[in-house]
């Protein structure tokens, strides 16, 4: 199966209705039979599984997540797409109001600070991500929020 196939699947507003209820699902599950070793999702793009407290509930709430690494190693950039639907991810809001979180990174447990990227750094980072997945552009267009864009650094 070929990325660019992929990418066009991705983009299509049927996927968008359909994965968000599925992809997360099995990558939890696959990630705890696997010990963290393996992300089903990670196999086309790099993931990590966030594991951020609950903004209302306080609850730590887990959540598999493609990323885009960074050069060096020590961040990761995280994108709130939802796959293009209307809302803002809950993960996102969690990271808002509780930016200290933790990811699982190929099988190791890494502590983690969130930063909400705005104006020109997010602008920098958005046109990374554009390389990086082209979907993204067609979620953007998709929806009327700004999708939110997160640095994630290790603490």
């Amino acid at each position: 199966m070929g990325v660019r196939w992929v990418q066009k699947v991705s983009s299509a507003p049927a996927f968008a209705r359909v994965a968000p209820h599925v992809i997360p699902a099995l990558d939890r599950a696959v990630h705890r039979v696997t010990r963290g070793r393996v992300l089903l999702s990670a196999q086309l793009l790099p993931g990590v599984v966030l594991t951020a407290t609950g903004a209302k509930s306080g609850v730590p709430r887990r959540t598999p997540l493609a990323c885009m690494p960074e050069e060096g190693g020590g961040s990761w950039i995280l994108v709130g797409s939802n796959f293009g639907r209307t809302d803002h991810p809950a993960w996102t809001g969690n990271l808002l109001a509780h930016p200290d979180a933790e990811i699982s990174w190929k099988g190791q447990d890494i502590p983690v600070t969130a930063h909400l990227l705005e104006g020109e750094e997010r602008a920098a980072a958005w046109k990374e991500l554009l390389c990086f997945w082209p979907p993204y552009s067609t979620y953007q267009a998709r929806v009327e929020r700004e999708i939110r864009v997160f640095r994630i650094v290790r603490r």
